[in-house]
């Protein structure tokens, strides 16, 4: 399919949904705004309107709580109660929330999202550092982007040895995965007559989680509420350290020691942590055997056998040990993933995993925002080839499913909803003149390009 029909597509995915302040994942699944969705959305907007990009991140970050957290979804009073679940009256954040500082004036859930906030906020400066500079653009964000990190770094410290974590599965942003099945397994459902689930109305229950995974996030959701969204360590019945999560935690440190640099200000405290918190994210959750980083549940105090795409996205930070970074391409191209051999895409979950299903919200179907990372990633290490095969096969995907929020892996078929804000967003980003080039001067100096022939040697 031309790329000039898959960016025009992808732009009026960005049009439609787009509400005068931010832009819905989706007009009829998701509402709202969501977090991690504005931050990919933001940094495909760049190309199309810095200014609206800016004002993507400003108005996630004006329902920032006091102590530092974004919330997952920030609520459109406009939209019915009954459009989805959970709802506002579920999350009560105004005053379930009161203490830990959630906004009086707005409705939020009291959950997060992962940390890619930092670098969509550097990729919408640089899109425009003039307009950015005039509007003081980063030097209204980095305050309180460095707070979110803090938080992340601090309250969410479960561990108690550096890395953030998650206290449900929906902060993963893989909200599904198999790999949360060990910790869940531990958690009694809430009853499904207490609930309605309002995605069920919008999708394929093929596509979705089922009945029993959904009262266990229900259940989870309403433990965190009822405690007032406090994370004091040992109290949650459910928290892991997600690599995923803590990789963009560490491209955010990046990101902000740019942008601490750009405002005349000191970036070595960014650029200690990131190096502090790749240190510990390689000690804690890399499997030399498994050739990839696993995710550690805090509560059992130990790994969680299972392997995700959450495991390749360390790809995306610099300075890895040439080892692991050789073994990660290797897995990427592997049996368990597929990469330019068995898979359009990369799929969210291990092929030969025993939950894989190739339909399932998370457990196996390909995102295109996770393949974005991906992409990121093998450029970084020197492997343009398969960068650019992925980068291809990810836009033609994108356009021929109607720019679906995700799809099988390995025949491209359209699943969940339709024109799907993030799959239109990093559609326009990899489309975006000059970008490929742009990422080819950045990564050029690496000396990881010594890396380029490991996924020829997976296959």
């Amino acid at each position: 399919m031309a790329t000039s029909i898959a960016y025009s597509g992808a732009r009026r995915v960005l049009a439609q949904n787009w509400t005068g302040s931010s832009t819905v994942p989706s007009r009829t699944l998701y509402p709202h705004q969501w977090s991690w969705d504005s931050g990919f959305i933001a940094i495909g907007l760049r190309h199309l309107s810095p200014f609206r990009a800016q004002r993507e991140l400003e108005t996630l970050l004006a329902s920032q709580w006091e102590d530092g957290r974004i919330p997952h979804i920030v609520f459109n009073p406009a939209v019915p109660l009954t459009a989805y679940f959970p709802s506002p009256d579920f999350w009560r954040s105004s005053t379930a929330g009161s203490a830990a500082g959630a906004p009086a004036g707005a409705e939020t859930s009291g959950i997060v999202q992962p940390p890619i906030h930092a670098l969509a906020a550097w990729l919408v400066h640089q899109a425009d550092p003039a307009a950015s500079e005039r509007r003081g653009f980063l030097r209204r964000v980095y305050p309180r982007l460095v707070a979110w990190q803090r938080y992340l770094t601090e309250r969410r410290d479960l561990g108690g040895l550096g890395l953030a974590s998650i206290v449900h599965p929906w902060e993963s942003g893989m909200d599904n995965s198999p790999c949360w099945d060990p910790p869940l397994a531990r958690i009694e459902p809430a009853a499904s007559a207490s609930f309605h689930r309002a995605d069920l109305d919008h999708g394929c229950p093929a596509d979705r989680p089922t009945d029993l995974d959904y009262g266990r996030y229900v259940r989870l959701a309403e433990h965190y509420r009822d405690q007032g969204y406090a994370d004091d360590p040992g109290r949650q019945p459910f928290a892991v350290e997600d690599p995923g999560l803590n990789a963009l935690l560490i491209a955010a440190e990046h990101a902000l020691a740019e942008i601490a640099a750009e405002l005349g200000e000191d970036p070595a405290d960014h650029q200690v942590r990131a190096a502090q918190l790749t240190t510990t994210l390689l000690k804690r959750l890399w499997s030399p055997q498994e050739g990839m980083f696993l995710c550690r549940d805090v509560v059992a105090n130990e790994t969680i056998p299972e392997r995700s795409a959450a495991g390749l996205l360390p790809l995306i930070l610099p300075g890895l040990p040439d080892d692991v970074a050789r073994a990660l391409l290797r897995t990427a191209a592997g049996p368990r993933f597929g990469l330019g051999g068995t898979t359009r895409l990369v799929p969210s979950y291990d092929l030969a995993g025993k939950g894989f299903d190739p339909a399932r919200y998370w457990r196996g179907p390909a995102w295109f925002n996770v393949n974005w990372l991906v992409e990121r990633g093998l450029r970084r290490y020197g492997a343009d080839l398969q960068a650019d095969a992925l980068r291809h096969s990810l836009v033609r995907s994108a356009a021929g499913s109607g720019y679906a929020e995700y799809v099988d892996p390995f025949t491209g078929e359209a699943r969940g909803t339709r024109d799907f804000s993030w799959t239109a967003a990093v559609t326009v980003d990899l489309l975006a003149p000059g970008e490929r080039a742009r990422l080819r001067e950045e990564y050029t100096a690496s000396a990881h390009h010594s890396l380029r022939p490991a996924l020829q040697e997976a296959r």
